[in-house]
This record gives C-alpha cells, structure tokens and sequence, in this order.
C-alpha cells in the first residue's frame, strides 16, 4: 500500500539532523581547578560563581514523550538534576539511581589505577557505597582501562557535558540495585581483562574477561538506562541476564552495530522467567543487523520506537518469550519481516505458535511485517508484558526526534 501523507511526513521528520548525534570531545572550560582534582570533589565544594549559566526553557519540552516532558520544561534542571530520578517509566520506572545522595563531580578523564582509583575519577565515584549523584565538570572522553563496576544508588549523568566512554573497557552493573545511566555516548568498547579490579572501597579480585558490550546488566534490578548514544562494540551494545529484572530501556539512539540487545542470556538460563524489561522511546538508526532486541523466557514491552531498516532482523527469541510491540513505527529495507523464533542449537523450531508474541498499533513501512503467535488480543496473557499506556504510532517520529545524549 502506497504511504499515505502523514507516513510521509513522519518519514521526513526522522531523518532531520539529530541533537543526540555522537560529537568530538571539545575543550571546555571546568568549574573544579587543577588542585582539586587530587581529591573527591562533590558539587557543594563548587564556588557558587561556577554555577553562572544561563537558564532557558529547553527544546523537547512536550513532544508527548512522557520522559523527557517530565524533565525537559524546566528550565532550572542543572539545579534540580536529581529530580530526573521521578521521571522513569515502564519496568524500571523505581529506579531512582543517587537520587538521595550528594552530587560527586568526575574532573578527573583518567583510569590509569584500577585497583586504587583516583579520587575525582568517574571509578572512584562508581566503586562507592553511598549513594552518589555522578556528574562531569567538562566534556571528557574517557578510556577505561578494564570494565568499570558500578554499585548501587548511583547515577551518572553526562548531561551538561559531551562525555565519551569509548576505546577500553565497558560498564558492568552486577548484582545490584538503583543504578541510572543517562547522557553518555559509549562506543567502541574492547574486550579487557582477566584483571584484579576494585569493585568498592573495601574489596577488590579477580574478574574474567569482560566480553566487550557497551552495558552489561546481570543480576540486577530497577535499572534505567536513557537518553545514551551506543555503538560499535566489541560484543553486544546492551545484555540484560542472570535474571535481572525491572529494567527500562529508553530514548537511546543505537547505530552500526551487529547484535544490539540481548534479554536474556542462555537457554539453560530458566530463571530468566522472572525478567521484565521496557524497552522504549529508543531510535534505532541505520547499520543495525540483529537483537533489537533477541529476548529469552521472561515479559517485554517493546514500545513506541523508531526502527530504520535492520540487515537481518529486529525482534528475535527463544524458549517462549512473551512480547508485547506496541505502537512503533517499522521501516524496512531488504529484510521486511521484524520477527525471528530462533533455537539455539539450531534445530527447527517446535511449537512457537503457542508463544505469545503480539503487535498492536504498530506502524510498518515498506513492506515491514510482525508475525504474531499464541494469544490473539490482550487480557491476562499480555498483563506483565505491559509497563505503560503506548502512545499513537503516528507520534513516534517526533518523540525520538531527540533520542541519544542531549546538546543542553
């Protein structure tokens, strides 16, 4: 069927320039001086002075995008940073990160000591136990010499700053609680280790070889990772396994990558069950092939995103996954259909009529189609696939217009 003129449209608008798009690192003027990088440095050690910025309504303030209209109008958001916490929504929406904790700010772009971080550094704010509002006093590209573990309450918030995790290690969320990623590019991220890394200020061991992903999340719950450029890593851009659960993924932009997301990690893996991950409001732009995302055993709202032509498929998975599409717009390219059932060993697939895989108010461009199996309509079957309301599909252009970190 021929576009109708707000496909048309819809179609235009998602191809303007972007305000996520991954810059180069800039120099900047910092708000802490050289001395006090030595040592921690949290947000009330900063003169007031330092603060002389000018305050504006910002652009994307009611786009219909339930996130950022909850943050984007206030034109006083650097002094109420934490307020951001408030504004989760689908699985992870009590994620509420460093929300009651101080601000730490990252002046220091070095990883050079792994098990003895400098104060001032973005491991050293992560490692710590309380619970820490991370921020960056200028842009930073910062190359992590192994994976960074980060523990729980914390948040780190490139907003404000053109910050880059690219070139070394990824960020690990293991066996905790609270954690928000948000206004970050992270790409290009290397396999590292075996390494001795400190994971807080009271141990540090042994770790395996990380696999190279942008964001591992494992074992963990109330996790929101938002408004992220991710791209071109070793291994995944983002896993989500060991039954790691109440997770929201949203407004990031994703590019030129081959396996972007895996929800769940391994066939065997039957505690996955419990898992529930929104996965939202997210662009996802060209060179992409496949996990957009592959999905394992547990419940995903896959939501009011853009999808650009995927080279093999866009939403994949295995052992009787239930997921819920709703409301995205799909453009395909050569590959039209969104859906693949896989089997991991590779044998044919017995019995995927039954999984409950649904598309509803979804929008599909250029031949694009989704394959629906199990139950037909919503009720019981669909409830812990559901985080939020989807909004129209019509709107998803302008809501992800501005997906990726933000030029505030």
């Amino acid at each position: 069927m021929a576009p109708n003129f707000l496909q048309i449209m819809l179609i235009l608008v998602a191809t303007l320039p972007m305000c996520w798009a991954a810059r180069p690192v800039e120099t900047s003027v910092t708000i802490v001086s050289g001395e006090n990088a030595a040592s921690a440095v949290f947000e009330s050690d900063i003169p007031s002075s330092a603060h002389n910025y000018t305050r504006r309504l910002l652009k994307g303030c009611g786009t219909g995008n339930p996130i950022d209209d909850c943050w984007r109008c206030d034109p006083h958001w650097r002094a109420n940073r934490q307020s951001l916490a408030n504004c989760a929504i689908g699985f992870g929406k009590n994620a509420i990160g460093g929300k009651t904790g101080r601000i730490y700010v990252v002046t220091d772009d070095s990883d050079d000591d792994v098990i003895d971080p400098a104060p001032g550094t973005l491991r050293y704010g992560a490692m710590q136990t309380e619970p820490l509002w991370i921020i960056f006093d200028r842009n930073m590209n910062i190359k992590l010499k192994n994976e960074l573990i980060v523990q729980s309450y914390k948040t780190i918030d490139g907003r404000g700053a053109n910050v880059h995790i690219a070139g070394g290690g990824s960020i690990t969320i293991q066996y905790v609680h609270n954690v928000i990623i948000h206004g970050v590019h992270i790409h290009d991220i290397k396999q590292t280790g075996p390494a001795v890394i400190r994971g807080s200020p009271s141990h540090f061991g042994d770790r395996g070889k990380a696999d190279g992903d942008a964001i591992s999340i494992y074992g963990s719950h109330d996790i929101w990772i938002d408004h992220n450029y991710l791209s071109h890593c070793t291994d995944g851009l983002v896993d989500v396994t060991e039954a790691s659960t109440a997770v929201t993924i949203s407004n990031n932009y994703f590019t030129d990558h081959d396996k972007v997301m895996l929800l769940g990690g391994h066939p065997k893996d039957s505690f996955d069950k419990v898992m529930q991950v929104t996965v939202a409001f997210n662009h996802f732009g060209e060179g992409l092939v496949e996990r957009i995302p592959r999905c394992r055993f547990g419940y995903f709202h896959i939501v009011n995103n853009f999808y650009s032509p995927w080279l093999m498929y866009a939403i994949g998975g295995s052992e009787s996954p239930t997921i819920n599409s709703e409301g995205n717009f799909f453009m395909a390219g050569s590959f039209k259909e969104v859906t693949k059932r896989i089997e991991d060993d590779g044998s044919s697939i017995d019995g995927w009529e039954k999984w409950n895989w649904r598309s509803s108010g979804d929008i599909f461009q250029d031949g694009a189609f989704f394959t629906d199996s199990g139950s037909a309509g919503g009720g019981s079957f669909y409830a812990k696939a559901t985080s939020f309301s989807a909004r129209p599909a019509a709107l998803v252009a302008s809501m992800t217009n501005d997906a990726g970190p933000l030029m505030l």
